[in-house]
């Protein structure tokens, strides 16, 4: 019994130690986004070379993720090692930006990489995660995605509590935090479910993607993501002109509410892994893409009002655009071979990501049309979608292996 409950005590210690070092690589990914306003007027930069400041990392860690599940390196690679290496590669990129680039295609190249790098630390992070969780996954994926979902607001805070006007120091400040998680993360060990290194299959992408039940699982996180990160991306704009609109707010108070809007999703990850352990997988889901598909629609008719009125509207928004994508990397995780896990997550992401870029791209062109206040209107669409598919699963046989049975 002692023995049993020392073991459950370590992995939730390697569960804070993975989650901190996750938190603090992630802090690259919106780094040059968040100072994006100083870099666009030191740089003379259009609105749609500003977005790809954003872009670039997203097709960057398309890029890395693809490759990575086509030739399964986060399943060859220990993960440990692969996210320790990408942190550092990552968080040299930003320095380099930060100290050497005053110019806009370096700095698409760099974060290109960047990108790249990124696709090197979160699915190892959640494959590390899995070999130490069976039982209370949905939890332990939540508390990883929480970790991301903080760490990517981290940039806005280093800008609101002195940065703005001063994008070298918030870059250099994310850079540091990276490199800190590249050292902490090999402090994390292999869990006793760890699948051994796998050899090198390459159709095993293919049968990740034939499979029915892991594609509706995809299909529900696509079209989550079709919302996500354009959100993040744009939220600080949304925010800003609406203050503006409403009789003015300091751009450090903007900056403090973003990092509000995203730090809250870190909560909602964390809460919906709970939930969905009791509750169901496809359950916690659906509710959390109706909330948040609801925001984007409700986001026009609270655009100007009072803060008083916004700042509560978009942080329960930042909680619940979030909160189910820890659930769909849980499902993917229990329903792909376990030899392969590591590929099907990558695979997962990838895709995921690649339709970020059209609805970042998207989002702004949008807000030429219709204004700021409409912008987000069009994001509805995924959850839509994202909600059909996770309830088409929960009518599936295979629903039995989520969440312990609970669909």
């Amino acid at each position: 019994m002692a023995d049993e409950h020392g073991a459950g005590s370590r992995k939730y210690r390697i569960l804070a130690l993975l989650a901190t070092a996750e938190l603090l690589a992630m802090t690259l990914w919106f780094s040059v986004s968040a100072v994006g306003p100083e870099l666009a007027t030191a740089w003379g930069l259009s609105d749609a070379e500003t977005a790809w400041l954003t872009n670039a990392v997203q097709l960057g860690f398309v890029v890395g993720a693809l490759f990575s599940a086509l030739f399964t390196v986060s399943d060859v690679v220990k993960p440990r090692y692969l996210f320790s290496a990408s942190a550092a590669v990552g968080a040299a990129a930003t320095v380099v930006i930060a100290t050497s680039v005053s110019s806009f295609l370096p700095a698409v190249v760099l974060r290109f990489l960047t990108g790249v790098a990124l696709a090197g630390v979160y699915p190892p992070g959640m494959k590390v995660m899995a070999g130490w969780f069976r039982a209370g996954r949905g939890f332990a994926i939540g508390v990883l995605v929480g970790a991301l979902t903080v760490g990517s607001a981290m940039p806005h805070l280093l800008r609101g509590v002195g940065g703005v006007g001063r994008p070298t120091p918030v870059l250099l400040g994310a850079a540091g935090l990276a490199a800190v998680g590249a050292v902490l993360v090999l402090f994390v060990e292999p869990g006793p479910h760890q699948a051994p290194a796998a050899p090198f299959d390459p159709g095993a992408l293919r049968r990740i993607a034939g499979d029915r039940a892991t594609t509706l699982a995809n299909l529900g996180y696509f079209g989550h993501m079709w919302e996500l990160y354009a959100v993040w991306a744009w939220i600080p704009v949304y925010l800003s002109l609406s203050f503006t609109a409403s009789g003015g707010e300091s751009d450090a108070f903007a900056a403090l509410v973003t990092f509000g809007t995203i730090a809250v999703g870190g909560a909602g990850a964390v809460v919906a892994g709970l939930s969905a352990d009791r509750l169901g997988r496809t359950t916690v889901t659906s509710a959390s893409m109706v909330i948040s598909g609801g925001a984007c629609l409700g986001a026009g008719f609270v655009f100007g009002a009072p803060p008083v009125v916004v700042v509560p509207f978009v942080l329960v928004w930042g909680f619940a655009v979030v909160a189910d994508s820890a659930q769909f990397s849980a499902a993917v995780s229990e329903l792909a071979d376990d030899s392969y896990v590591g590929s099907a997550l990558t695979f997962q992401t990838a895709v995921g990501f690649l339709l970020t870029l059209g609805s970042i791209q998207l989002t702004p062109v949008v807000a030429d049309w219709v204004g700021w206040q409409w912008a987000f209107a069009p994001l509805a669409v995924g959850p839509l979608v994202g909600t059909v598919a996770m309830l088409a699963l929960r009518r599936r046989p295979e629903a039995e292996l989520l969440a312990g049975g609970l669909g």
